[in-house]
C-alpha cells in the first residue's frame, strides 16, 4: 500500500497522545514532520524518520506532505487549518473544529473549491461506550428515545497552568469536553429544535468555566449533557430511556488512559471495556448485561486514508463539525441572556 505522508502541527497533550500514535499504527499513513516547539529530539526515536521543525511552514511547502492534522489550541486551528489548505493539503482538524460556525463554513467551502478532503477528529464517536448505545438504539430494542442524559465528569479540584484552563479564546469546558458530548448527540439525533444552557465556575482560582449543563430540544426527545471537574464519585457515563426500555452505562472508554500509558492501538485488549462496566439494558423481559463494544480510535484515520486513496467519505462531515460550533455558540448565548435560543438562531447570524 501507498503510504500518505502526514505532518503533524502541535505536540502537546493531544498531539502526542491522540494522534502520533495513532497515525503511526494505521497502515497507509506515514508521519513525516511534526511542528512543534515542544516536540524533543526523543521524539525521533519514537517515530524514526520524523522531520521536528519550529513552524509549520517547511511542512505547508513540501509537496510529500498530503495530509496536514492541526491539533493546536483552539483558537489558531481556523488560520492554519486555512494555510494548509491554501497549500493543496488534506486536512484533519482536532476538536473543537474552529471558535466560530461562520469560519467552519468558510473552511468547508474552500475545501470543496480546491477538491481537498477535511475532516474533525471527533475521536469519541470511537468510544466502546458510544458504539455500544448506538448499536443498542439502532436496533430499536429502546423504543422511541425520550430521555438522553450523558456526562463527561472528572474530578481535578486543581487548576492546571494550561491553555484550556486561561482566559483566552476557546478555553474552558464547554469547548473542550463539551464538543464531544455534543456531537455525540448530534451524531444521534440529528440537531436540534433549541438549545439552554448553564455554565459554571467551581473550582477555587478557575478562569474559565469548569461545569456546564447543556439541554437540547428534539421534540420527543430531551438531551442532557453533563460536564464537571469536581465529580469525585461520578454516576453513569449514559442513562438513555425510551418507551420500550433503558440503557444505564458507568465507566469511561479505556482509550485515554491507555494511549498516556504508551500503548497503541492493536495491543492485547485494546479497546476493551471492564466487565463490571458493562452497560445494563432493562426491557419487559428483564435486565441483562451488554458486552461493551471495543474502542477503536484508529477507524477514524483507517477513514482518512480511504477518503484520500479512494475518494470515500470522510470518517466526520466538516459540516457536522460545524454544527457542533454552532450548538456551543447557542449554549454561551443562551447562558449569557438567560434564556433559551432556537437553533435557527443561529443561521439568522450566519445571515
Amino acid at each position: 500500500m501507498q503510504q500518505l505522508s502526514v505532518g503533524l502541527i502541535g505536540y502537546g497533550l493531544g498531539g502526542s497522545t491522540f494522534h502520533a500514535p495513532i497515525i503511526a499504527t494505521v497502515p497507509g499513513l506515514r508521519l513525516a514532520r511534526i511542528a512543534s516547539r515542544s516536540a524533543k529530539s526523543e521524539t525521533r526515536d519514537r517515530y524514526p524518520g520524523v522531520q521536528l521543525d519550529e513552524t509549520p511552514q517547511a511542512m505547508l511547502n513540501d509537496p510529500d506532505i498530503a495530509l496536514v492534522v492541526v491539533c493546536t489550541p483552539n483558537a489558531s486551528h481556523y488560520a492554519l487549518a486555512k494555510a494548509a489548505l491554501l497549500a493543496g493539503k488534506h486536512v484533519v482538524v482536532d476538536k473543537p473544529f474552529v471558535l466560530s460556525s461562520a469560519e467552519g463554513r468558510e473552511l468547508v467551502a474552500l475545501a470543496q473549491r480546491k477538491g481537498l478532503q477535511l475532516s474533525v477528529y471527533q475521536n469519541r464517536r470511537w468510544d466502546g461506550d458510544f458504539l455500544t448505545l448506538r448499536r443498542t438504539l439502532e436496533s430499536d430494542e429502546l423504543g422511541t428515545i425520550h430521555t438522553y442524559r450523558a456526562h463527561f465528569d472528572r474530578y481535578a479540584p486543581q487548576v492546571k497552568v494550561r491553555w484550556k484552563e486561561q482566559a483566552q479564546p476557546g478555553a474552558g469546558v464547554l469547548w473542550d469536553l463539551g464538543s464531544h458530548l455534543i456531537d455525540q448527540a448530534l451524531t444521534l439525533f440529528g440537531t436540534p429544535n433549541a438549545v439552554t444552557a448553564h455554565l459554571s465556575v467551581q473550582r477555587e482560582g478557575a478562569q474559565v468555566e469548569d461545569a456546564f449543563e447543556l439541554i437540547m430540544d428534539h421534540g420527543a426527545t430531551r438531551v442532557v449533557l453533563h460536564a464537571g471537574a469536581l465529580v469525585r464519585a461520578p454516576g453513569p457515563r449514559y442513562q438513555v430511556h425510551g418507551s420500550h426500555g433503558s440503557f444505564v452505562k458507568y465507566g469511561i472508554d479505556s482509550q485515554e488512559e491507555a494511549l498516556k500509558q504508551g500503548q497503541r492501538p492493536g495491543g492485547a485488549g485494546w479497546g476493551q471495556d471492564a466487565p463490571s462496566d458493562w452497560a445494563t439494558i432493562t426491557t419487559a423481559d428483564g435486565s441483562r448485561r451488554t458486552e461493551t463494544i471495543p474502542g477503536a480510535y484508529q477507524e477514524f484515520y483507517h477513514g482518512m486514508v480511504r477518503a484520500i486513496a479512494e475518494g470515500a467519505p470522510v470518517p466526520v462531515r466538516p459540516e457536522d463539525a460545524v454544527d457542533v460550533v454552532r450548538v456551543i455558540e447557542l449554549a454561551l448565548r443562551s447562558h449569557r441572556e438567560r434564556r433559551t435560543v432556537q437553533f435557527t438562531e443561529g443561521e439568522l447570524d450566519a445571515g
